[in-house]
């Protein structure tokens, strides 16, 4: 009887073995994808003056109710989702408090929808609106893995707890290069709101919508979320030169390297006859900068003749400013040796030049970062037209539109004249 009871003992621990064996790797395996997943933190504003009813007849709390209610539903399996408060828990006027007002409703992982619902539906306008102090928790929240990772912030005022700006958070969060993205939605927006929740999203690289129906939040937070789970890009390193003919050739793809104040950089890249580059180039101003500013991007022969250009300015709060260009390549016209001519391409240089000053005390070096895009295509039939002005073939519409409104005018005046005349009979 006892050496029954050991032998069952026996196998049983031998099963429990076995058992632990297999789980362990499928449990690796699932840390394995769960690092890779992307991850999403709506932050959302429960202040007080989410108790305002301005948001199609109803309360701008219940509106952001039931977008969370419909997001959720839509929210893609493979995206970790988690939902962060600020100024839910806190009613009362200390200032120090309430802008310590931020918790985890739900936490970043594995989505149990049910879950997730019952928690939004116990909020309630409450307290202050501590925006920074979300953001710097919310970055938190997410971090580690190597999947994307983004937050989602939905408020309808600004950030009531200074000197700890959101901006500057932003900023931070952006420098600590850990590829997290900050997109904002205002409610019902004001001008100091939409430049505040601007500055935040353009500090990482992300997205300002200004939102006034609840259909909208809905569409917009969906689209946030299932950008999440699109396929990360990671940009090559490459370093540019101080002129064309000791530049790296770059071919689709992004790119990212490093360039000083007033500083130039050359890229070059090859295009065949029937193709099209596009290439567009972002200065992120990682640091503080002066005032009035601008990044110009030109395409030149190797003889240095501009053949088109890009140029954007800014003079305020802009962290990241961009700029493009596209230079169709017409097909050759024959006149060499057949397919040879045909496939000889030209080379074109891509110089990046920028206009940021250093504000005082602020390092110029390491350069700031610049991310490149390039993109060579087969290009439109008619290559010429479709540059020509960058109105394409919308000369033609043009011409009509000017002919119409010529004829137009004629037939106007011959009635007005007409009109003035039987008055003057009668």
């Amino acid at each position: 009887m006892i050496r029954k009871q050991r032998s069952a003992m026996g196998l049983g621990a031998l099963l429990a073995v076995l058992a632990a064996g297999l789980a362990f790797p499928a449990g690796a395996a699932a840390d394995e994808t769960t690092a890779d997943a992307p991850k999403v933190n709506l932050v959302i504003d429960v202040s007080g003056s989410m108790r305002e009813r301005d948001i199609d007849g109803q309360s701008r709390m219940a509106a952001a109710k039931q977008a969370f209610n419909e997001v959720l539903d839509a929210t893609p399996e493979e995206v970790r989702l988690g939902i962060r408060t600020l100024g839910a828990d806190y009613p009362g006027d200390d200032r120090k408090t309430g802008c310590k007002d931020t918790a985890q409703l739900y936490p970043v992982g594995p989505l149990d929808r049910t879950e997730a619902k019952t928690a939004v539906a116990t909020l309630t306008p409450t307290g202050w609106t501590p925006i920074g102090p979300a953001l710097l928790k919310a970055a938190d929240d997410l971090d580690g893995g190597t999947g994307s990772k983004r937050i989602v912030l939905i408020s309808d005022g600004e950030d009531t707890c200074a000197p700890l700006d959101p901006c500057e958070v932003a900023r931070e969060i952006a420098a600590k290069g850990i590829g997290l993205t900050i997109d904002t939605l205002g409610l019902v927006p004001n001008t100091k709101m939409r430049q505040q929740l601007s500055c935040i999203a353009e500090a990482t690289g992300g997205t300002y919508t200004s939102v006034e129906h609840t259909d909208e939040l809905t569409e917009k937070v969906n689209q946030l979320v299932e950008r999440a789970a699109d396929p990360v890009v990671t940009p090559v390193a490459v370093e540019g030169a101080a002129r064309c003919a000791d530049a790296p050739v770059l071919k689709s793809g992004l790119y990212t390297d490093r360039e000083e104040f007033g500083q130039e950089r050359w890229y070059r890249v090859d295009v065949a006859p029937g193709q099209e580059l596009r290439a567009s180039v972002s200065v992120a101003a990682d640091r503080a900068v002066n005032p009035n500013y601008g990044v110009l991007l030109r395409a030149v022969t190797e003889h240095g003749r501009e053949i088109v250009r890009g140029e954007a300015a800014g003079n305020g709060r802009t962290d990241v400013i961009s700029t493009g260009l596209r230079y169709p390549k017409p097909d050759a016209d024959g006149g060499g040796d057949g397919e040879e001519a045909e496939a000889e391409a030209e080379t074109v240089c891509l110089r990046v030049t920028n206009s940021f000053s250093a504000a005082s005390g602020v390092k110029t070096s390491p350069g700031m970062p610049l991310e490149l895009t390039v993109d060579v295509v087969d290009g439109p039939s008619q290559a010429g037209d479709v540059a020509s002005f960058g109105l394409g073939r919308g000369w033609w519409l043009l011409g009509v539109l000017v002919v119409a409104g010529f004829l137009a005018g004629v037939l106007w005046g011959w009635l007005s004249r007409w009109r003035v005349a039987v008055w003057r009979t009668n």
